[in-house]
């Protein structure tokens, strides 16, 4: 079994647990690029490694960030750009150079030439040492939907409408959610040279079990994570429920 598996308690637990695997990679490495996340999930891991930053020195001053994905069609000053909720959860709070930060312009009037762009600024100063991804309720990652080949690379993607129900709540309603996004692809994400997987919550318990099946399948894209040597998986008990209960 190539993915190491941490269990919690809580929300609260999981959130520590991860920052500190990201300030150990840090603190090991000052130059770290870290590939990082947006939704609900990351952010307890962001508040903790503010909290680090501030409180037991922690420094990102020399560190490079590789944001997974950016909705299409909102530029980095609209309030719902996940260039808006990294500076808001995270690069607002820490040491880190703006220049250091990098996310896919959503605004790009090429789509297809930003996709390759990013690809390639991945590359040149990655791969991310440690990416962190949140486990989506359809096993989506990134924004890789159900049926994204494992060879995809940074795309424009159409979002399934469950996937634009889930991220409705940080709109004023659920027309204004986009109906595509910039994603790194698979291939991309399992460029990383490790990988740090997050899941909270109840609902989250049924893409939780059935990750741990290990059926590599295009039906679920987190799955193809089992392909890469080093990942780990820090579920809360909730989240973990269903495993759990199977195994009783």
């Amino acid at each position: 079994m190539n993915v190491k598996l941490i269990e919690v308690a809580d929300f609260e637990e999981l959130s520590s647990a991860a920052a500190a695997i990201v300030e150990q990679q840090v603190l090991g490495n000052s130059h770290s690029v870290l590939g990082l996340a947006t939704g609900s999930t990351p952010i307890g891991l962001y508040e903790k490694m503010a909290e680090g930053c501030r409180q037991r020195g922690v420094s990102y001053k020399n560190v490079q960030t590789i944001n997974l994905d950016e909705y299409r069609g909102l530029g980095a000053g609209h309030p719902n750009s996940y260039r808006s909720f990294m500076n808001e959860h995270l690069f607002n709070a820490i040491d880190i150079p703006p220049a250091n930060t990098h996310i896919p312009d959503g605004r790009a009037v090429e789509v297809e030439a930003e996709c390759r762009r990013y690809e390639a600024l991945i590359d040149r100063i990655g791969p991310p040492h440690l990416q962190i991804l949140g486990l989506g309720t359809n096993g989506h990652i990134g924004f890789n939907e159900p049926g994204t080949p494992e060879n995809s690379v940074t795309h424009c993607v159409a979002l399934t409408d469950s996937t634009r129900e889930n991220n409705a709540r940080f709109f004023a309603s659920p027309e204004e959610v986009p109906t595509h996004a910039i994603t790194m692809g698979i291939a991309s994400i399992l460029k990383s040279r490790k990988i740090l997987l997050l899941a909270s919550g109840a609902k989250k318990a049924p893409a939780v079990k059935q990750f741990m099946e290990q059926r590599i399948t295009g039906s679920f894209p987190a799955s193809f994570l089992w392909k890469h040597p080093d990942v780990t998986l820090i579920v809360d008990e909730e989240a973990y429920q269903l495993v759990r209960e199977k195994r009783q």
